[in-house]
């Protein structure tokens, strides 16, 4: 009798998992979020940053912070690590700090980073519904009937300032106007070292901000950060050198970006665990390179808001070098062919500017002498992949 039954293909998967052993001890300590016991090469900025906010153990007013660097160049880790700290050491004499963080690029909107302030402090608010007014008024409300002192976190801060305008940082430079009681410190982290520049003098005026840089990574750096970790994630004798020199080289020379290492060793120990190879080797590291570039961009591209498709639809969509005048003619057709308002001039800029920073264009400003300045704008990804992803858009997939 012949079995028709049709193979499942998971259960092939997940039993063969189940039949080889593993070649990490944890691999959780591989990933961007993960916060090590230590961090090197790090220590000047961990006593910058300590010594800024040491006052609040004195139940005194502390500096707003700026922190500028690169992508991986250990900015979040090491704020978080020292706010946890900070927390911890705020127990003994029993002071009331909160430590609240807010990703701006991942929250997306003000109202979000509100409400992932009020978590952080304890205080529930709906997830959407309630005015922006309201929301920072219960916010302010608990911080005073509490006696908090709040240091809140603001990763990519320049997103949200480009995204929105500067108001609500500036509302948070004066709350503590507002507050008989309590306090809230702020810590912006941005990847632009112009930042400063789209912030209104009225806020520069207001945040009495001291800066710390973070400068990227050796290759050499990264080498020894890899081995601590590859130490911690796999067991012994799984990693060999020579992969794990080709990743800090590979990193190295992306501007020293220690969490694309992290994610180059993670995937590369994947992929050899996929292979059942016994060790993870420098082929495992080349292909891993694919496999994250393919990804990174994917998601990029998924995540990306309609009038930022747009643009890059029509950078990607007409062969040669576009000015910034041209993109936005087309750009303001396809608006009006799918009803939609387009955005000012200025906002498009920005728009290509962030374009530009994710990798997805080129956007070198040239000058044309008496006629001024202009952008000459490159796409840097291929039509088909742009096209395969958008559409999944429904909106972008009725243009394509």
């Amino acid at each position: 009798m012949v079995n028709n039954k049709p193979k499942d293909l998971l259960d092939e998967i997940f039993t063969k998992a189940l039949s080889i052993q593993s070649l990490y001890k944890d691999r959780n300590v591989l990933r961007s979020d993960y916060i090590p016991l230590k961090l090197p090469f790090r220590e000047k900025q961990i006593v910058a940053m300590g010594e800024a906010l040491a006052p609040l153990l004195h139940k005194s007013k502390c500096s707003n912070l700026f922190i500028y660097g690169k992508p991986g160049t250990g900015k979040t880790a090491v704020a978080k690590y020292v706010l946890q700290r900070l927390e911890e050491k705020a127990l003994t004499p029993n002071l009331k700090i909160k430590f609240a963080y807010t990703n701006t690029r991942v929250a997306g909107t003000e109202y979000r980073v509100l409400f992932d302030m009020a978590q952080s402090i304890g205080l529930s608010v709906p997830f959407t519904g309630l005015a922006l007014n309201e929301v920072f008024r219960r916010i302010t409300s608990e911080i005073e009937s509490s006696t908090l002192t709040v240091v809140l976190v603001m990763d990519e801060i320049d997103f949200l300032i480009k995204k929105y305008s500067d108001d609500l940082l500036y509302e948070l430079t004066r709350v503590n106007e507002q507050l008989p009681k309590g306090y809230v410190a702020i810590i912006g982290i941005s990847n632009d070292l112009n930042f400063k520049e789209f912030l209104n003098p009225r806020v520069l005026s207001s945040l009495s901000e001291e800066e710390i840089i973070f400068s990227p990574y050796t290759a050499e750096e990264l080498r020894a950060i890899l081995s601590d970790r590859a130490k911690i994630a796999f067991f012994d004798n799984i990693v060999t050198e020579a992969s794990i020199n080709l990743c800090a080289a590979l990193a190295g020379s992306e501007h020293g970006d220690a969490r694309r290492a992290l994610d180059l060793l993670r995937v590369s120990g994947e992929v050899a665990e996929r292979e059942c190879a016994t060790k993870v080797e420098e082929r495992h590291v080349r292909i891993a390179v694919q496999k994250i570039e393919q990804d990174r961009i994917v998601e990029v591209l998924k995540s990306l808001p309609l009038h930022a498709k747009l643009l890059l639809w029509t950078i990607t969509s007409s062969e040669g070098v576009h000015s910034t005048g041209e993109v936005y003619e087309y750009y303001s057709k396809l608006c009006q062919k799918i009803n939609v308002d387009e955005l000012t001039p200025r906002r498009v800029t920005m728009l290509i500017s962030e374009l530009d920073l994710l990798g997805l264009i080129v956007a070198k400003i040239i000058s044309k002498g008496r006629y001024g300045r202009t952008k000459q704008i490159n796409p840097l990804i291929q039509l088909q992949l742009v096209r395969e992803v958008f559409s999944e858009d429904l909106i972008m997939n009725s243009i394509l």
